[in-house]
């Protein structure tokens, strides 16, 4: 059960920061500080904050369970990997093989890590 939530606030991370992207490349609705509402009213923005109060919690909740030094790496280096792949798939952000070498690296330091 630990491993899923922590899986689950990976997720949500990730998920929100991808939410938020959208949100602050949408054409249709742009976010302006004079009008308060337009925040407000930007879906995608909103269910990105909420993805990370979630995520938060979830995190919060893991580690009653997970030492920290597990928790947390896995947390960000996981939300890390996601965020990449997902810039990639949905945004056609570029991705060299520099940086799949790098995220290769974060997972298998991350491994070294929680392997007891």
């Amino acid at each position: 059960m630990k491993w899923i939530i922590l899986i689950l606030g990976v997720l949500s991370n990730a998920s929100a920061s991808v939410l938020i992207k959208v949100a602050m490349t949408a054409k249709d609705t742009p976010i302006q500080l004079s009008k308060p509402l337009s925040i407000i009213g930007n879906i995608p923005l909103v269910s990105g904050v909420g993805l990370y109060g979630i995520a938060f919690v979830l995190y919060a909740l893991a580690l009653t369970y997970l030492p920290l030094n597990v928790a947390h790496p896995i947390l960000t280096s996981g939300s890390i990997a996601l965020v990449a792949i997902a810039s990639l798939l949905f945004f056609g952000e570029n991705l060299s093989m520099i940086n799949v070498a790098g995220i290769i690296l974060i997972v298998l330091g991350v491994v070294a890590l929680t392997v007891s």
